[in-house]
């Protein structure tokens, strides 16, 4: 009974009951199997549980646990604390890129709609063109996400200002509040609803059909498995994961050639475990002594992230903390976003960790060499130090929208529970550089036009004051140059952060065919972000979202027609 409340769900339970209570087995000594095992209960695998449980049998994997007794998934205030806390059993874990830049990923059911900062948007209609998606049943799979969990935002003062400025600085038209991606300023959607709390993935799941699906939590996949039967393309057949406990266990596939396992495990998870499961390029899976199912060079290859820049607007009186509500939409590849009253609030700034820097860009850029001790604690005495003002204000984000540079992803050790090594090449193309220049100069004349400084009654500052108390409020450990303030160049290199929409490491024509099956073999599929060559829209969890819903329609009707129903 505690179970099933902590859970909300009869179907969640803990990865440690495997075998022993399962609604599908006919006799206690039949082996269970499953139409359909999905790795990863996160944005895309939530919704293509749901989806498949309407007529399939499905086992949905989650590493971590559910996010509905937790205040700080659940709650807007503290966004940044669920961010900070490091714990192994938070929600969010942390990373490192090599590029120096911290980074997190979701560990917990609902994945990453549960630690994001909830803007809600579609992507625009090139994008649904280019990757080759039919536009009808897009059309048809945003709504079934909005319906369930998308709320349109009470605007705060600080995003009526923002919103304000953009268009006096000629981000327009004003396009009002819309979930479309089209150019110009608009208010989007959000997770948050008007108490502030957030809905996420999870509750998707509520919309399954609960005599078919089985949620674990806890589980963590250790490898897919593969009847690699000589002449043929190797086959999965399960999975291998491991309880809370520590204990490991098998989970099979029915024996259909249309069951599936399926991979949504993010874009770093999924590289990760298709390499540990052994496909992936031969000296990567020698070096680590990973025997080798299929040699593709291309896995873990052309991760992205969009480089995030900010510019920290003080004020003298506090301000109401907002995450993202208003994005201005430009034409030379940027976007301008907002948050305010955030991230330097009493509680997170006494946090023990040297991963906060002001603000939703939480984090600033840490080179792995230099993450001393020692050079922690001193962040965390500077953080201590700063005047009360940097907690009063607010951040104007500039975001690359299509960034050039890509990097690759590289297995450390065979742990799953560790991080693998990710590059992603920040500004490594010039004209990446350029964008981000021009993003700054933009969001410099937002926080000077008469509209925002009505706003934060403060004298018009000049773009080196802006620029000067942004590197200072960014506080992080990378040496700063000083010019940073004078070159443009240099500032948006020296305080690049992230705004955590990384993708890649398994593209489609890659690694994966136009239906997202894993180019080589059999039954085994995925289907999330690691597919992108670009980040779908301002935000992309809107579309991940969709896509898994878009996905297990598509999936039901190819193997049923019109009895799918859906």
């Amino acid at each position: 009974a505690r179970d099933f409340y902590e859970f909300r769900y009869p179907f969640i339970k803990r990865a440690s009951s495997f075998l022993s209570s399962s609604s599908f087995s006919s006799s206690s000594n039949d082996e269970v199997t499953y139409d359909y095992i999905i790795v990863g209960g996160g944005t895309a695998g939530c919704p293509l549980a749901a989806t498949l449980s309407q007529n399939f049998s499905v086992l949905l994997l989650e590493r971590g646990g559910v996010p509905f007794s937790n205040a700080n998934v659940s709650f807007l205030r503290n966004f940044h604390i669920a961010l900070a806390d490091t714990s192994p059993t938070s929600a969010s874990q942390p990373f490192v890129s090599t590029d120096g830049v911290i980074n997190a990923r979701a560990r917990v059911l609902g994945g990453g709609t549960c630690i994001n900062a909830g803007f809600y948007t579609r992507a625009n209609s090139d994008f649904i063109r280019r990757v080759g998606w039919d536009a009808r049943l897009v059309n048809e799979s945003y709504p079934w996400v909005e319906k369930q969990i998308v709320h349109q935002p009470k605007l705060a003062p600080w995003q009526v200002a923002f919103k304000d400025s953009l268009l006096d600085v000629g981000v327009s038209p004003y396009n009002g509040f819309t979930y479309d991606h089209i150019y110009g300023t608009k208010v989007g959607g959000t997770i948050f609803d008007r108490f502030g709390r957030r809905h996420t993935a999870a509750e998707l799941l509520a919309s399954a059909n609960p005599k078919m699906l089985t949620v674990l939590v806890y589980a963590t996949v250790q490898k897919v498995l593969f009847d690699k039967s000589a002449g043929k393309r190797p086959k999965a057949i399960g999975v291998m994961f491991k309880d809370e406990n520590g204990n490991q266990h098998q989970a099979f596939l029915t024996n259909n050639r249309r069951s599936e396992a399926i991979l949504s495990c993010g874009a770093i998870g999924t590289p990760q475990l298709l390499m540990l499961s052994g496909i992936g390029p031969k000296a990567e899976l020698q070096r680590l002594n990973i025997s080798m199912v299929l040699h593709n060079e291309f896995v873990g290859k052309g991760m992205a992230d969009n480089p995030m820049n900010s510019v920290f607007v003080p004020m003298t009186r506090s301000v109401e903390q907002s995450l993202i509500q208003t994005v201005g939409i430009t034409k030379m590849g940027v976007y301008i976003e907002a948050s305010s009253g955030f991230g330097q609030s009493q509680d997170s700034i006494h946090c023990h960790h040297g991963l906060l820097s002001a603000e939703i860009g939480q984090l600033s850029t840490v080179p792995p060499k230099q993450r001393t001790r020692q050079a922690i604690e001193e962040f965390i005495k500077r953080k201590r130090d700063l005047p009360r003002e940097a907690f009063k204000g607010g951040f104007i984000l500039e975001k690359i929208a299509m960034p050039l540079s890509t990097g690759h992803l590289n297995l450390i050790n065979t742990n799953i529970d560790n991080n693998p090594s990710v590059t992603f090449n920040y500004f490594g193309h010039p004209r990446d550089l350029r964008r981000c220049v021009n993003g700054i100069r933009m969001a410099a004349k937002v926080i000077q036009s008469d509209r925002f400084t009505n706003f934060t009654k403060c004298d018009k500052p000049t773009v080196e004051k802006l620029l000067n108390m942004s590197v200072k409020a960014n506080i992080n450990l990378i040496p700063k140059h000083t010019n940073d303030t004078k070159s443009l160049e240099q500032f948006c290199k020296d305080t690049v952060i992230t705004i955590w929409h990384y993708h890649g490491g398994c593209h489609v024509g890659k690694v994966v065919d136009p239906n997202h099956k894993v180019l080589g073999t059999r039954r085994l599929r995925i289907v999330d972000g690691s597919t992108f060559s670009e980040s779908p829209g301002t935000n992309p969890q809107g579309t991940v979202l969709m896509m898994g819903r878009y996905m297990g329609v598509k999936i039901l009707r190819r193997r049923l027609g019109k009895a799918a129903g859906v």
